[in-house]
């Protein structure tokens, strides 16, 4: 299977929450939804660190740190 976007696994993943949530599946759905789940944080994690690792090495090659506009807050 090929990787989807961060954002389409995060969609998925808010989908399938939200039905385990509600409780109205059947339990051998249920866990094969938790078995997807599950892959789908794991992919997201690995997606977000990749993320903040890049960033980081940006931020110490150009030799800049990140500056957060007060007034937006």
């Amino acid at each position: 299977m090929s990787q989807q976007t961060f954002e389409k696994s995060l969609a998925e993943l808010e989908k399938i929450v939200t039905q385990l949530e509600q409780g109205d599946v059947a339990l051998e759905e249920s866990l094969t939804a938790f078995k997807r789940g599950m892959e789908l944080s794991k992919q997201c994690k690995d997606t977000l660190q990749h993320a903040e690792k890049t960033l980081a090495k940006i931020m110490s090659e150009t030799n800049e740190e990140l500056v957060f506009d007060e007034e937006t807050k």
